[in-house]
């Protein structure tokens, strides 16, 4: 989008949440949510969010109306995080990797191997622990409504095969920007490279790194199997996103009206979960069509290469976590 329409839009927006501010909602007047990210109108998170904008929608009779801004129109995630900080955004999906720049305690969705399958990870986050994590956020400013399944992120790279975490000697990998993501790498021998998704592409195409990690709709999606021909489901890490609030919107809500957002964002989460698993399913379809070489190497090594990261967190909060929801799955 270009910069004088993203201004315009930005404009409105401070202009719709000054007037929020002063008027409150009543029964004759529309509430408006309005939803950023960053992903593509086909991305199941996407999907997912039409979902929830009509189930709010129809529950409360017309009178709330939920308008999803993708693509990033307004902003990076850390920009729509700091616009819901300050009201002038209401709602917004994020990966809770970078969340934990604004929310520390989302430092433990960063640990290697924290959920031992899917299964594990669904039941944590539909727990009480799962409560506990999305309410981290209000002392900051976000009000966690539910997660979303944002798959296992595994190792793919252009001339070497990943079987063991001695595969990754010497190979640069890229990673997200946080601090997890680059301890995550190092201790299973790679060198880790931080670079915007966005320009991954061209990093690997003119070999500024030697590969990457995420997950397989991701991998496909972003056409990197045209450059890297080994796909290793390493599944080292397990980074849900979560659908984000306003602290300052919410407060501003009759409680009708959050009762309605929160039973619609408990069953978009429900809807997206599905809609993940087909896609997931899909796109490794797709990815094997395409003549990538998937690996399914035995997990144990890279478990064993990490355990020295788990031992640094031995009493401190994200330690005790750990503990907690490793018991989830017992």
């Amino acid at each position: 989008m270009k910069t004088e329409v993203k201004i315009i839009i930005w404009v409105i927006l401070i202009s719709a949440a000054v007037i929020a501010l002063v008027y409150q909602p009543s029964k004759n007047k529309t509430t408006v949510l309005r939803i950023a990210h960053s992903l593509d109108n086909a991305h199941p998170l996407h999907k997912s969010l039409e979902f929830f904008a009509k189930k709010v929608e129809a529950d409360s009779n017309g009178q709330m109306k939920v308008y999803i801004y993708p693509n990033g129109q307004l902003g990076s995630d850390r920009e729509t995080i700091e616009q819901m900080q300050s009201g002038v955004l209401s709602m917004s999906i994020c990966s809770c990797g970078p969340l934990e720049s604004f929310i520390p305690e989302m430092q433990v969705f960063g640990v290697p191997y924290l959920f031992v399958s899917k299964d594990h990870m669904l039941k944590t986050l539909n727990s009480d622990i799962g409560k506990m994590l999305l309410a981290c956020g209000e002392k900051y400013g976000l009000k966690g409504l539910c997660f979303f399944d944002a798959g296992a992120r595994s190792f793919y790279t252009r001339n070497t095969p990943v079987y063991h975490p001695e595969d990754l000697k010497g190979l640069k990998i890229r990673v997200m920007k946080t601090p997890m993501s680059i301890r995550t790498i190092k201790a299973l021998n790679g060198s880790p490279t931080p670079i915007d998704f966005g320009e991954l592409y061209t990093a690997i195409q003119q070999g500024v790194v030697d590969g990457a990690e995420n997950n397989p709709p991701s991998f496909y999606t972003s056409m990197h199997y045209e450059l890297c021909k080994y796909y290793s489901l390493d599944e080292h890490l397990r980074i849900p996103d979560m659908l984000l609030i306003s602290n300052i919107f919410w407060n501003r809500l009759p409680e009708v009206q959050q009762n309605i957002i929160t039973r619609a964002a408990e069953q978009c989460a429900l809807f997206q979960y599905e809609l993940w698993r087909q896609r997931e399913n899909a796109a490794l379809q797709e990815i094997r069509n395409a003549g990538i070489e998937i690996i399914e190497p035995d997990k144990k090594p890279f478990i064993d290469a990490v355990q020295e990261l788990w031992g640094s967190f031995q009493g401190t909060w994200t330690g005790t976590m750990i503990d907690e929801i490793q018991a989830v799955n017992e």
